[in-house]
């Protein structure tokens, strides 16, 4: 009896060995599974690109034919002349629920606002000199900061992180939110952009009210008296920056679109600061150390991107507030 109790337990603890080897398997497998799921980016490839691909702005006829343009002119009192029935977001973003999904900035200004940024604004290089040092981005407009007599916008930095900037120049910073980003979480900033502007279509309600851009104008200098740590996650906001801004819908913007090719991916919320201000040159620098330090590659937008020339009055909304 002695013997077959412990032949019954020999069996009865290889059993529950068994048992327990095929369990733990499992839950390695459902880890390893879980694991898998976590570093997939649930938003690459989420943008958008059939039907939406750039068009001719105008027919045959010289009719408009497309959404609202950016960018636009934005100085106070300016609307333009495309009528539309968009509304912009009135509202900070957050409070409308969009998430910041990317961060990357032009050379020179894409929207114009008088006295501010506009085509009587200057910089440390001439014009051709200014494109070839950005890789042949095309230059937008500037603004009014530039002293050559002034060290803080001559004296270059030594950039870490950002690639073929230069201290003294004009760059607009443009923060796409969205409805449909993953927000909260580690995939929540993309490159390209629309893959986190579109990574949760079901979320979409309206365009322009589920995507909108902040954008704000900066001139570079080399000091640290106007030091900004957070540009990574939006505009700069306090009392003096982000206290005029203008409201409206427009389009995505960039080179590849001017006043005869024309962006689909419209009416979106634009909210540009009228003004332009100082950034230190290590402000923008973290904010570069900061986008490599995303789960999804954000190299592509470590340097400036070209700038989209200011559209016509015509193409422009006149919802301009």
């Amino acid at each position: 009896m002695t013997v077959m109790k412990m032949l019954l337990m020999s069996m009865l603890a290889l059993i529950m060995a068994f048992m327990f080897v095929n369990l733990e398997g499992c839950a390695a497998a459902e880890d390893e599974e879980t694991q898998e799921t976590q570093e997939t980016n649930p938003c690459e490839g989420a943008k958008l690109t059939d039907g939406f691909e750039n068009t001719d702005c105008l027919d045959d006829d010289g009719i408009v034919v497309v959404p609202e343009q950016s960018g636009s002119e934005v100085t106070a009192g300016y609307k333009g002349e495309l009528p539309t029935n968009a509304t912009p977001i009135m509202t900070t973003y957050r409070e409308a629920g969009l998430c910041p999904v990317n961060v990357h900035w032009h050379l020179g200004a894409e929207h114009l606002s008088a006295g501010q940024f506009d085509r009587d604004g200057k910089g440390p290089t001439a014009e051709n000199e200014s494109r070839r040092l950005a890789g042949e981005a095309r230059l937008g407009l500037r603004c009014h900061h530039y002293d050559e007599n002034n060290s803080k916008f001559t004296t270059e930095y030594e950039w870490q992180y950002c690639e073929g900037m230069h201290v003294g120049e004009t760059y607009e910073v443009h923060w796409p939110h969205s409805a449909m980003g993953h927000c909260g979480t580690k995939w929540q900033y993309q490159t390209p952009f629309y893959d986190g502007v579109f990574c949760n279509l079901s979320a979409l309600v309206t365009t322009h009210g589920s995507i909108g851009v902040q954008g704000q104008v900066f001139t570079i200098v080399n000091d640290e008296d106007n030091t900004y740590d957070d540009m990574f996650d939006g505009a700069w906001m306090d009392g003096t920056h982000w206290k005029d801004v203008a409201y409206y819908t427009g389009s995505t913007t960039g080179t590849s679109r001017d006043n005869t090719i024309c962006s689909k991916y419209a009416p979106i919320t634009w909210q540009v600061d009228r003004t332009c201000h100082l950034i230190s040159a290590s402000s923008f620098d973290n904010m570069c150390k900061m986008m490599k330090e995303q789960s999804d590659d954000m190299h592509s937008d470590l340097h400036a991107h070209g700038a989209r020339e200011i559209v016509l009055d015509k193409y422009a909304a006149d919802n301009h507030a």
